[in-house]
């Protein structure tokens, strides 16, 4: 592993230096949103669970999908009329304020988390939880749709790997300040940290982490040269020449979903998206039952959660820094695909065998952290030879509704597994896990042979749609 290290950090001084200075705010950036979200991830679920109760877990997952319709309206809208790094500026803003006020109300006496009285009613739990859902299509998502729009399938293949490196240590940093804050709370040796303070400060360290967003993306725009932000240069003259057409037709909000229809491509990223976060929803909720157990109060299950993120991180860290280029750049994008259902459908067939607590809380940290690690920056480069409408529009719902029936998907089976009962559940597990992996294995093969012939002809797909609008770059 050290020759490893240094032989990633000798990669960095062979990157001219004006690259390594984009490489640099990338990362610094993923490392605050990174983080900011891992703090409110695990909150979400410590205080459903202690607000409604875990067995209105798959209707939440429901409605926060029905909740991000309009949101993503909203969305389309601002991708048209802003440029990219203040649709960033933009949504982590939204996002910190709202954080705030949510850690303002987690301290009222009937609303927040002092009462213990968990009941569906309790519309706190509900509100929060479906703000927390959409961190991921507005906040995450947009840096890496940001991400993609600047960089070429060469400096993917050579810098993602520095730039998911740089986010798993925001997760680590973020985990671990959160698992010592609640840590501390569990000890009552400090008698005014509460574990309702406990998790009100979580959220203010999160804004802090949005609120230096917008700073970094400033400077990361005054400073880095204009010639590298073009990306896949094939999609960033289509996108110029887009811009200089007279009387471009109005765009549509609409653009992100007709692509799915009119583009195999694009519905197999969205199949990446929807295998994984299907078996990480079986896996996520089977997680939660041992955080609960034997935990006496919000903060123990919030500590326990982070516990588990903060491992997650720290294995996603070495991936990153050991295999994730490595293998982006010898073994290409299509292979690394293929790898993927492969490596997850591995950890499946061990946590069918060894269904211990500790195996499952094992299998979920190398699951997790595979997904950050590898996962996530291998399906990200597939938007590389995209056009902007499938970059941004098409990703958001992507990422928002691949992501949530994903999780609505998962959650269904849990129901299924829960009321065949315990005898029966390896077998309703087994089977369907055996059936993602191998639906996944497919479209991986499918979606990488794609995205190598698209880079090989220097074709941008979505291309067709040129003369359907103007689009802000």
């Amino acid at each position: 592993m050290g020759s490893k290290i240094k032989q990633m950090v000798r990669g960095l001084f062979d990157i001219e230096p004006q690259e390594r200075m984009k490489l640099f705010f990338l990362s610094l950036l993923y490392f605050l949103v990174v983080g900011a979200y891992t703090m409110t991830r695990d909150l979400k679920s410590a205080i459903f669970l202690g607000t409604v109760g875990k067995e209105y877990i798959p209707w939440v997952r429901v409605i926060s999908m029905i909740m991000l319709v309009p949101a993503i309206f909203f969305y389309s809208r601002l991708v048209d009329r802003l440029r990219r790094y203040q649709l960033l500026i933009f949504y982590s803003t939204l996002f910190g304020i709202i954080n705030l006020i949510f850690a303002y109300y987690i301290g009222h006496p009937t609303i927040g988390i002092l009462n213990t009285d968990a009941q569906p009613t309790r519309l706190f739990g509900w509100f929060f939880y479906c703000f927390v859902e959409g961190y991921s299509p507005f906040v995450v998502s947009v840096f890496w749709a940001l991400a993609n729009s600047i960089n070429s399938p060469t400096e993917a293949k050579r810098n993602y790997g520095y730039m998911v490196a740089g986010s798993k240590f925001g997760g680590m940093v973020a985990a671990a300040l959160a698992w010592y804050i609640f840590g501390l709370s569990a000890q009552l040796a400090y008698p005014f940290l509460t574990h309702v303070v406990a998790h009100q400060m979580i959220l203010i360290v999160s804004t802090v982490f949005l609120a230096l967003v917008p700073i970094v993306a400033i400077l990361f725009i005054r400073t880095v040269p204009g010639h590298l932000m073009h990306g896949y240069e094939a999609a960033y003259q289509l996108e110029k020449h887009k811009n200089e057409a007279p009387a471009p037709v109005k765009p549509s909000v609409f653009a992100g979903l007709e692509m799915f229809a009119k583009y195999p491509y694009v519905l197999g990223i969205f199949g990446m998206i929807f295998f994984y976060e299907t078996v990480s929803t079986v896996l996520g909720y089977l997680r939660l039952g041992v955080a609960e157990a034997g935990a006496g109060s919000i903060s123990d299950v919030s500590k326990v959660l982070f516990e588990i993120a903060f491992k997650a991180h720290l294995v996603g860290f070495v991936i990153s820094l050991i295999g994730t280029q490595s293998l982006l750049s010898r073994l290409g994008t299509r292979v690394c695909l293929m790898l993927i259902p492969f490596s997850m459908g591995g950890i499946l067939f061990y946590l069918i065998f060894e269904t211990s607590q500790d195996a499952l809380k094992n299998a979920f940290v190398i699951f997790t952290a595979l997904n950050y690690a590898f996962l996530a920056p291998v399906r990200e480069s597939l938007y590389l030879p995209t056009v902007k409408e499938i970059k941004f529009k098409s990703k958001s719902w992507i990422d928002a509704f691949g992501s949530k029936f994903a999780k609505v998907s998962g959650s269904m089976v849990n129901v299924l597994a829960g009321y065949m009962g315990t005898t029966s559940m390896l077998s309703i597990y087994s089977f369907f896990f055996a059936g993602i992996v191998g639906l996944w294995f497919i479209v991986a093969f499918l979606l990488g042979r794609r995205f190598e012939q698209a880079i090989a002809h220097n074709e941008v797909i979505g291309a067709e749609e040129e003369n359907k609008g103007k689009i802000a770059v």
